[in-house]
C-alpha cells in the first residue's frame, strides 16, 4: 500500500495532464530511443501544443534527457524516480480512472489555491 501511496503522490506532484503521463510511458518503453517532436505528436495522435507542454513538464521534472538535435529520450534523474514511474504505470494499468482523477484533482487544487490568493479577506 505504501508503493501505491508513493505513486499517487508522484502523480499529483509531477503531472499536469494525462498527456504527460502517456508521453512518459511512450518514451519509457524504449529508453534508448531519441524521439523528435513530430514523432511524439504522431505516436500520441496529439497536437503539437499538447506534446510541447508535456515535454516541458517532463523535462522540468527530471524525467527526460534532451539530446542534440532537438529530440528527447526517457531518463529519470534517479533510480528512485524510475521506480516511481514503474509504480505509476502499474497503478495506471490497474486503475486508469483513479489515476486520471488524481491528476485532475491535483490541478483543480492548484487552481483553487491560485484563485483564493485573490479573494478579499474580511478583517
Amino acid at each position: 500500500m505504501l508503493v501505491e501511496k508513493d505513486a499517487s503522490e508522484f502523480l499529483r506532484s509531477t503531472f499536469r495532464s494525462i498527456w504527460s503521463l502517456e508521453l512518459l510511458f511512450l518514451l519509457a518503453d524504449d529508453a534508448t530511443r531519441c524521439w523528435s517532436n513530430p514523432e511524439m505528436v504522431a505516436a500520441l495522435r496529439a497536437s503539437e501544443l499538447v506534446v510541447n507542454q508535456a515535454v516541458d513538464n517532463l523535462n522540468a521534472a527530471g524525467l527526460l534527457v534532451p539530446v542534440q538535435g532537438g529530440c528527447f529520450r526517457y531518463g529519470p534523474h534517479s533510480m528512485e524516480v524510475h521506480t516511481l514511474v514503474i509504480s505509476a504505470r502499474s497503478l495506471y494499468a490497474h486503475s486508469p480512472d483513479a489515476v486520471r482523477r488524481t491528476i485532475i484533482r491535483s490541478q483543480s487544487n492548484h487552481l483553487l489555491k491560485f484563485a483564493d490568493a485573490f479573494k478579499f479577506r474580511k478583517g
